[in-house]
């Protein structure tokens, strides 16, 4: 393929998104995080720091936490990538998404879509972490609206619930801690 002299170098890439295979003709030097917004209309994955210090564009790869902004898409091939788009099954939020929701954990929401993915890699890893466990899990992920409080709790609710521990209804959520 010719290219002129400033236009860049690009690759042909096959990534697997959200269990589904998508194929792209990128810049070679595209980010993950671009390449998910930009060329995969994936948007649920925010724009940070750009510096890996916030965990606002963090997605899962293959089970583990990710910040998108680092990462090269052409290193994840053949690998699993689950973003925010990609947590509620079947039109049903997952339980982290419906707890957030009904604790109120989220507020502006920019930094929710990394909280999120850490917090379902957390709980893949330990089902029904104590609160500490969340702490040290989410310390790389920074908000700046919230005091976390509602963060940790929706975390810990979503657990139980997860782990058969507690009713569905809101209700339950003051008597989880």
């Amino acid at each position: 393929m010719n290219r002129g002299p400033d236009e860049p170098m690009k690759a042909r890439i096959e990534l697997t998104v959200n269990g589904e295979r998508r194929e792209a003709l990128v810049p070679v030097h595209k980010t993950l995080l671009e390449v998910l917004r930009e060329d995969l209309d994936l948007t649920g994955t925010k724009h940070g720091c750009e510096l890996g210090e916030c965990g606002t564009c963090t997605v899962l790869v293959d089970g583990e936490p990710v910040l998108s902004c680092l990462a090269l898409p052409a290193e994840l091939e053949g690998r699993e990538i689950l973003t925010v788009e990609g947590l509620a099954q079947g039109g049903r939020l997952h339980p982290l998404q419906r707890a957030f929701a009904e604790l109120g954990a989220a507020q502006c929401g920019y930094c929710t879509p990394g909280i999120l993915l850490v917090a379902r890699a957390l709980l893949e890893a330990t089902p029904v972490p104590t609160r500490e466990q969340v702490r040290v899990a989410l310390a790389g992920n920074i908000c700046r609206c919230t005091g976390y409080t509602k963060i940790l709790d929706a975390v810990e609710l979503a657990a139980l619930r997860m782990a058969g521990r507690t009713p569905v209804a809101t209700a339950a959520a003051g008597s989880a801690r």
